[in-house]
């Protein structure tokens, strides 16, 4: 996820997650079992930066393999 995608699904998410929250406290309470992780999946979308970060990748040697000469 690049930084617009990401910023715009965990604030869409957090939002989410405080609006079932308040409808848990003016009726059905166990709307509270499902705001409070869509929250947290929310704040760590929006927090995450390591995923953007790709490795290079290591060339080493085949061992017990054929050399050409």
């Amino acid at each position: 996820m690049n930084i617009v995608s990401r910023t715009i699904t965990g604030i869409i998410m957090v939002i989410i997650g405080i609006a079932l929250i308040i409808v848990s406290f003016f009726g059905v309470l166990f709307l509270l079992i499902y705001g409070i992780p869509i929250i947290i999946i929310g704040f760590f979308i929006l927090f995450n930066t390591k995923e953007d970060y790709v490795e290079p990748i290591k060339y080493t040697e085949k061992k017990g393999g054929r050399k050409k000469k």
